[in-house]
């Protein structure tokens, strides 16, 4: 090889070099440019269900001045109300007779007005039952009871009857899908309008799970809510 051309050739390697490195530069900017160019998306998904369990209290109150004739009613009460819920479905292991709540006007300190009994005893029996469709036909029933003598009280907005769904696990995965694809989609849209192609996710997070009585009306119908919000890179 000539020794003449030798510097020639090294020129060459040395801007060969530095073509290369421009380009690598020039992909880097254009690179972390990209990155910067995002969009954030939030994605709904609703659904409507059936509650899957019902807490049902039946209350009666009884009031008198003597102890042991209240304690006979409320006995013969919880009874009759026991065989009116088994003879109607409702499992025996679903009915839990609770303790009878005792109040002495007599012994309350801040009572200064005169009572025409001395005692108050409420006594529940809760149903717990995962039969939902019965329970709603056995509650307004409940006056059936009266013919037995039996007072139902209602509108105790301690013993309220309770609905609750309980199988989220079951419909969490095809939510969370319906919610990815509805950002997706508002995100395919944003790109479009901007004449931008979506690309690949840089984050996800997946909203907290909301389960809400559809209406006020009907609360053994639930509403399950949830929002996922996505960042998408656009690329040009």
């Amino acid at each position: 090889m000539n020794c003449k051309s030798t510097p020639l050739i090294g020129a060459l390697l040395i801007a060969l070099g530095l073509g290369c490195l421009g380009l690598f530069i020039k992909a880097g900017i254009d690179n972390f440019a990209f990155r910067d160019r995002v969009v954030a998306v939030r994605g709904l998904a609703e659904k409507e269900v059936m509650a899957n369990k019902v807490t049902w209290p039946i209350v009666v109150k009884q009031v008198g001045n003597d102890l042991t004739a209240i304690y006979d009613r409320i006995t013969d009460n919880n009874a009759k109300i026991t065989r009116f819920l088994e003879s109607n479905g409702v499992k025996a292991d679903e009915i839990l007779v609770q303790p009878p709540q005792i109040i002495d006007m007599q012994a309350e300190r801040y009572n200064t007005n005169t009572q025409p009994f001395r005692y108050n005893v409420t006594s529940v029996i809760v149903v717990t039952s995962t039969d939902v469709k019965l329970i709603n036909e056995l509650i307004p029933r409940q006056t059936e009871l009266l013919r037995q003598g039996i007072a139902i009280t209602a509108g105790d907005y301690q013993y309220q009857t309770i609905y609750e769904y309980t199988s989220l696990n079951d419909i969490k995965p095809g939510m969370i899908a319906e919610a990815t694809a509805n950002a997706r989609e508002a995100a395919d849209k944003f790109a479009a309008d901007s004449k931008s192609r979506l690309g690949k996710i840089k984050t996800a997070s997946q909203g907290q799970f909301d389960i809400t009585d559809r209406d006020p009306y009907t609360p053994y119908l639930k509403k399950v809510r949830v929002v996922s919000s996505i960042v998408f890179y656009l690329e040009d």
